[in-house]
């Protein structure tokens, strides 16, 4: 068994998989409302003694709910617990960039997508919307800008004449009202980000890639998005499982 977990700025997700790939349960946690009591129950219902776990890794951009989720692992179930990073990932990737900062996430996701023949872009519609490039088997960085949500809710929160609003795909580029005007700023204005950046990463790298989007909105510029994308909502969880296999 493999216990695999994705430690985000907004979700926390834990997988336990089995040897054949099997996915056998998995829990879904809000990062702002995590505690030590609740990773205990949860963690306590996930892990079983049936279940033997044979390697435990994580990726984590939240230093502090790692280590209690660490703590726990160990002191409760005796399991040793390790972060992405902590491993020699050469046979599987060349990481162009310094290690220390690049997110373990965007790290985990193009581990995910290298099959050491393809060019890729992913976008990753998380707290922050990230870009990262992999050519072949070489990851050479990539690019971070304000996520949709965390934009639309800090402008909530500083305008008082703008109302919550959930954002979703329009056809409409000129509002009538305030809720469509900024339904599409933010809708048209991403799309118009997302689009340029590939382009200027295809101009100034000279390759073609495949695009995949993940992450929670991935599925909202599907439609009118310019070019062929592929969406793997799972690709976090996904490299982190290439990972245990072929590191022993």
């Amino acid at each position: 068994m493999y216990l695999l977990g994705d430690i985000g700025n907004t979700d926390v997700k834990i997988c336990l998989f089995s040897k054949n790939d099997k996915l056998i349960k998995k829990i879904k946690l809000q990062s702002n409302k995590i505690s030590k009591n609740l990773l205990n129950k949860k963690l306590t219902l996930m892990i079983l003694k049936k279940y033997k776990i044979e390697r435990v890794l994580f990726c984590s951009v939240v230093p502090a709910i790692y280590k209690k989720i660490k703590k726990i692992l160990k002191d409760k179930f005796h399991l040793n617990c390790m972060e992405l990073k902590e491993l020699n990932l050469k046979k599987i990737i060349n990481i162009n960039v310094n290690k220390k900062q690049i997110g373990s996430d965007r790290l985990s996701n193009a581990i995910s997508v290298n099959d050491n023949k393809n060019n890729y872009i992913i976008v990753d519609f998380g707290t922050a919307t990230t870009f990262d490039v992999v050519i072949k088997n070489n990851y050479l960085g990539g690019i971070i800008s304000p996520g949709v949500n965390l934009s639309l809710n800090t402008l909530v929160s500083k305008a008082s004449m703008i109302p919550k609003i959930k954002l979703k795909s329009i056809s409409k580029v000129l509002g009538k009202n305030t809720l469509e005007a900024v339904r599409s700023g933010f809708y048209w204005g991403y799309l118009g980000l997302i689009e340029n950046i590939i382009r200027k990463i295809s101009k100034k790298t000279k390759k073609k890639y495949k695009i995949i989007f993940t992450g929670g909105l991935s599925h909202l510029f599907k439609k009118t998005i310019s070019f062929k994308i592929f969406i793997n909502r799972n690709l976090t969880i996904n490299g982190l499982l290439k990972v245990v296999q072929l590191i022993k």
